[in-house]
């Protein structure tokens, strides 16, 4: 594929709770990035219903693509458009199905290459958005779904060095919150609360030997424990405390994983990315971390740490620079991962 001047390529997003669409630029600029939340449908339920997902995101698929395409002032796709991609994995099925095939209709409908990426690679690509990325990289992405360590020895290679046993850090939140009586999503009011208290309780952090992995089961069951022995007893608990202790044990987990990767891997630049990326105290000690090894850093901007459509069409674009295009039979991938190392 010949690649133009300026490079558009109209991006779908749809992987969980989010429905979004946007046009970039090259892969570095956003012209537009809408996105439709759900949060309030499934707050009730304390985590994402994927059936009423999907029911949301078939309501709001052709709105966010018509306001995403209207905001970049696209108004003839076939001339002004390089590509279309869209999200195919992973997630949730029913999710991506709705975005997929929104992308690959609309590739076909105006005869466009289409390219699938990566979700993960997408929270990767947003730091794009901030500077251009220097190599080798490693890339620390923290999300709801996932919590994973990523050597990129080059542009658009990703492979794991570390992952999550169990749950990832997003979820632990998630999980700790609803412990607390919070609402779902758990993040943001957890470090609100964790600003106002103390890290004065001791949870212990999984130390998982001679591997970068990590695991925050036992955390969350040692949050839980705590809180329950406190109501057998009928002490009262400083709940601001406890979401300072656990936020603390999360920040210093991921610190500790990504230290002794850096040290055996000796990067160049340091990534940060995904939604619990946008946590205030974990991106106070990646700074302190890469200054500490004098590593180039970038953090996906806090606007950006959620799912989003502009973050796929910046990975799509290394996809197109690369001429890796996708046929219009792919199919979801809800389970889709990097290789490991």
């Amino acid at each position: 594929m010949t690649a133009k001047q300026d490079n558009l390529i109209l991006a779908f997003e749809s992987s969980a709770d989010e429905t979004s669409a946007a046009v970039v630029k090259n892969g570095h600029e956003i012209l537009s990035n809408i996105v439709a939340t759900q949060i309030a449908s499934h707050q009730r339920f304390g985590g994402i219903v994927p059936e009423v997902a999907s029911r949301h995101h078939l309501e709001w698929i052709n709105r966010v693509t018509k306001e995403a395409l209207q905001e970049a002032s696209v108004t003839d796709p076939a001339a002004q458009l390089s590509a279309v991609a869209a999200t195919y994995g992973p997630g949730l099925v029913g999710s991506l199905l709705i975005g997929l095939m929104a992308g690959k209709t609309f590739a076909m409908v105006h005869d466009l290459p289409f390219i699938a990426v990566n979700h993960l690679a997408g929270h990767i690509s947003a730091a794009n958005f901030v500077q251009p990325t220097s190599y080798p990289a490693m890339a620390v992405m923290v999300s709801g779904g996932h919590t994973e360590l990523l050597w990129m020895a080059k542009e658009n290679s990703f492979q794991i060095i570390g992952t999550t046993l169990d749950d990832a850090a997003g979820e632990a939140f998630d999980k700790v919150g609803r412990i607390l009586g919070l609402n779902y999503p758990a993040g943001k009011e957890m470090q609100e609360m964790a600003a106002k208290g103390q890290a004065n309780i001791h949870f212990p952090i999984a130390h998982t030997e001679n591997t970068f992995d990590f695991s925050f089961s036992g955390l969350k069951s040692s949050v839980l424990n705590y809180v329950h022995h406190a109501d057998q007893l009928s002490e009262q608990i400083n709940k601001n405390d406890v979401a300072a202790s656990f936020q603390k044990a999360v920040v210093e987990a991921i610190i500790e994983k990504t230290e002794a990767a850096i040290q055996v891997f000796q990067p160049v630049q340091l990534l940060l990315g995904g939604g619990v990326a946008a946590n205030l105290a974990l991106r106070t000690a990646i700074e302190h971390l890469a200054q500490t090894y004098h590593l180039k850093l970038t953090e996906a901007p806090i606007s950006l740490a959620g799912d989003n459509a502009a973050m796929i069409g910046a990975a799509a674009y290394l996809n197109f620079k690369a001429g890796r295009f996708s046929g219009l039979d792919l199919n979801t991938d809800p389970s889709l991962n990097f290789s490991r190392m």
